[in-house]
């Protein structure tokens, strides 16, 4: 049987948008070229790939057993066949799929886009929320870039440490610890606390360099974000404690004020991660580059 590259990357875009308008969309291509590719693969696989449920398409459970070998195959195809030349900034057209810690979004991510924009207006950009769970959308090529404070630990995806911040105290502003005149660990300790977790998690390592002094604090909730920490905080006498370098913008728009952290404890690092098949990727060295600076020097 004579195989047909295209239908495959017509098969990744189905599997991707769940739809025949939104993979043509992808695709640029019409919506009835992506109808005629739709039932080519119907008859290639003998599966129906997409059957409709209401107004919106379910993929099959074939669909679903075959999407993450789909991509990945497409993937190493591209690997394969992309010309090895100079990387044209000006004609680039790529979509990077970034999964960030929503605070870097917030500190980096309007710088990353401006320099993109600027040298490769082609390019765009996907920032997704980061899961609950550690999830392996890097090594399945689902993801493209990784920017938070882990450091994956599979032997085929690279990390690199890019800069670190040290961790302050945000309060809002007329707080009782806004009084004194130097905040101790155990006025510190005192007050009620607020975790930012997106795994709801109300303890960390700041409870550990507590208990080292024999202190211990009350933490009254978890937030799934700083930014919705920040929320509390600017309303309550809670007490977050978070990186200096995303604190700093929150507190100049929601007018808080932050503190330094009467604890020792070890700076925040911030690991850019990406899968090894992008090491030599001219696109996404060139991504790569950019972000680093805007994590640097936002």
């Amino acid at each position: 049987m004579q195989l047909d590259l295209n239908l495959l990357a017509a098969l990744d875009a189905l599997l991707e948008e769940g739809s025949v308008a939104g993979a043509a969309e992808r695709m640029h291509v019409t919506a009835p070229a992506m109808s005629r590719s739709l039932g080519r693969l119907r008859r290639t696989t003998g599966d129906q790939i997409l059957v409709r449920t209401g107004r919106t398409m379910t993929p099959t459970p074939y669909a679903i057993a075959v999407r993450e070998q789909v991509h990945e195959l497409l993937q190493q195809v591209h690997g394969v066949l992309a010309p090895s030349r100079d990387l044209d900034l000006a004609t680039l057209d790529r979509t990077f799929t970034l999964r960030w810690h929503e605070s870097l979004v917030a500190l980096a991510g309007p710088a990353l886009l401006a320099a993109v924009r600027e040298q490769a207006p082609g390019v765009r950009l996907r920032f997704l929320a980061e899961s609950s769970a550690d999830t392996p959308e890097l090594r399945r090529g689902e993801v493209d870039l990784e920017a938070n404070a882990g450091r994956p630990t599979a032997p085929d995806v690279r990390t690199e440490q890019v800069t670190e911040t040290q961790h302050v105290i945000a309060v809002r502003q007329g707080h009782p610890l806004t009084h004194e005149r130097t905040v101790t660990a155990a006025r510190y300790a005192a007050a009620d606390h607020i975790t930012a977790s997106r795994r709801g998690s109300l303890a960390n390592a700041l409870d550990d360099a507590l208990a080292r002094l024999g202190l211990t604090r009350r933490v009254v909730a978890a937030a799934p974000t700083e930014a919705a920490a920040f929320a509390f905080v600017r309303r309550t006498d809670l007490v977050a404690t978070v990186p200096e370098s995303t604190a700093r913008p929150a507190a100049a728009d929601l007018g808080l004020a932050l503190l330094p952290l009467p604890v020792e404890l070890p700076p925040a690092p911030v690991h850019l991660s990406w899968h090894q098949r992008y090491d030599t990727d001219r696109a996404h060295v060139w991504l790569r580059g950019l972000a680093r600076t805007a994590l640097v020097s936002p």
